[in-house]
């Protein structure tokens, strides 16, 4: 290793820091790879549900629903296809056109009702799967920092101490250990910063996708209960929901 290197700098921090100062140093490395981990896997997750997002429009312009949910794409991860699952299931149970002979409770409910209620619990468990990982970034971005910090303040301490035993007081002496010390606020803020812009990032991808989401939902909804899909222009043409 380049021995500037050692003498100064982050490597000479790592070398010449006690316990404490190597744990902070970990614990930093440990809230940055953890954000990245995050940033990029749900990154990937956002891409995906916006392209099927792109597929809904095709979904009403199938022959019939068993066509609308290839269209939409495969069941894994696919948010819009639950939706028009669970849509369907539904209104097939209500209906009692699932085979179910014997009276339940929810018979009693009006069938736009329990449609609305299903859909709805489709939306909420998908919103609760794409906030997922994001109040870990909530907390890296909000606490990166004072560990940095921390890290500082122990670092200024035992220079402070090596500065009062040498006895003799320097510019060089002090600016050195001090410097290298705050080189770990520089890392808090290294590693919070990403958690904050992906997490602001993330969030708003998060509210494009379940106001698509919700968007299908409404014209399920007036799909299952009236069998036409809601439009501004009210001139959709719709084919009636495959039964069995």
């Amino acid at each position: 290793m380049d021995p500037q290197l050692t003498s100064s700098g982050i490597a000479h921090v790592w070398t010449q820091g006690d316990a404490v100062i190597r744990t902070v140093a970990l614990v930093l490395l440990a809230m940055s790879l953890a954000t990245w981990i995050i940033i990029l896997w749900k990154a990937l997750d956002q891409r995906t549900q916006r392209r099927q997002a792109k597929a809904c429009e095709g979904f009403w312009h199938s022959a019939d629903f068993a066509e609308g949910l290839d269209k939409l794409g495969a069941p894994e991860g696919n948010p819009f296809r639950s939706l028009a699952t669970e849509g369907r299931e539904a209104a097939r149970h209500i209906l009692h056109q699932d085979g179910r002979t014997s009276p339940q409770l929810h018979d009693q409910l009006d069938l736009s009702d329990w449609i609305e209620r299903s859909l709805r619990n489709s939306l909420d468990d998908f919103t609760a799967r794409a906030q997922s990982g994001l109040t870990v970034l909530a907390s890296i971005a909000s606490t990166a920092p004072f560990v940095g910090l921390f890290g500082t303040v122990w670092g200024i301490y035992h220079a402070l101490l090596g500065i009062s035993a040498a006895g003799t007081v320097g510019i060089d002496q002090v600016a050195g250990p001090i410097g290298e010390a705050l080189i770990m606020t520089a890392l808090g803020l290294l590693v919070a910063i990403p958690a904050v812009l992906g997490y602001n990032a993330l969030v708003r991808g998060n509210k494009g996708i379940v106001h698509r989401l919700n968007r299908f939902a409404n014209d399920l909804h007036a799909y299952f209960v009236t069998g036409a899909r809601v439009t501004a222009g009210g001139d959709a043409k719709v084919l009636p929901l495959k039964r069995g």
